[in-house]
């Protein structure tokens, strides 16, 4: 039995999220059934990193164990059965031990803003048409980087054992007609990126000051932080696995 790594790109409006769910239609839903149609065998899909619904990504994967054989030729096939919204970029086979989600090392997001009206971003972007102070915004994303203990950013009724993350890269940029957050770190809560975010804007908007965002973040409750960015604006942009575990395309 052979284990392959799926990495998918995806458009998440039309989905309540990445992974499986009893209602509502999912990511890996329709890749499971894709795989269903080609291969004439129900198989189980494992995910990396879980997205919300609404959120997009332009890297995530699966991975599968299965005795078929499984080749270039089949990454064409699925991709002629999968929604427009939904590609399969690459099929790599690993070591049976190879697991998509613990053996990642970080995990990369980008989160787009835009400031003038746009129709061309409303699905991909946060209008957000509020006048902000982007040195403001940078200094927020310093704090956030220096601290590792995000309970303050987890959605409630969240099982985790811990509230550690060890953020690696915070900063904002200005692209094009956007403003970007840039997060890189070993792993995510829910809803930590959006809730990061929404109480940064706070802060460049001077609704809130840079020690409040220090209090927020130590409090611990994450009733003092902001969740009302919405989902469209973010997107899944990398996973980062050791040197050499993906080298071996099908």
């Amino acid at each position: 039995m052979a284990r392959y790594f799926l990495e998918v790109a995806y458009k998440g409006t039309n989905y309540s999220g990445f992974q499986i769910q009893n209602n509502g239609n999912t990511i890996q839903a329709e890749v499971e059934k894709a795989l269903a149609v080609l291969l004439r065998q129900k198989l189980s899909l494992t995910g990396s990193s879980r997205t919300d619904a609404g959120v997009h990504a332009l890297q995530n994967f699966f991975h599968l164990d299965t005795d078929i054989l499984i080749t270039e030729k089949n990454r064409y096939n699925i991709n002629s059965i999968l929604p427009a919204a939904i590609t399969l970029k690459t099929i790599y086979q690993t070591d049976q031990n190879v697991h998509c989600r613990f053996d990642a090392v970080s995990r990369e997001y980008k989160y787009f803003i835009y400031l003038e009206k746009n129709p061309f971003l409303t699905q991909t972007a946060y209008y957000y048409p509020f006048r902000l102070d982007f040195k403001l915004l940078q200094q927020a994303a310093e704090i956030v980087e220096a601290h590792t203990d995000f309970t303050s950013f987890s959605k409630r009724n969240t099982q985790v054992k811990t509230f550690n993350c060890n953020i690696s890269q915070s900063i904002w940029l200005q692209e094009n007609d956007c403003i970007i957050y840039n997060v890189t770190a070993n792993r995510f809560l829910r809803g930590m990126v959006r809730g990061l975010v929404a109480t940064m804007l706070k802060v460049a908007r001077g609704v809130i000051t840079l020690d409040e965002l220090k209090l927020i973040l130590e409090s611990k409750n994450a009733q003092n932080a902001d969740f009302s960015a919405p989902p469209q604006g973010l997107f899944l942009m990398k996973v980062n696995y050791p040197a050499g575990l993906l080298n071996r395309l099908v």
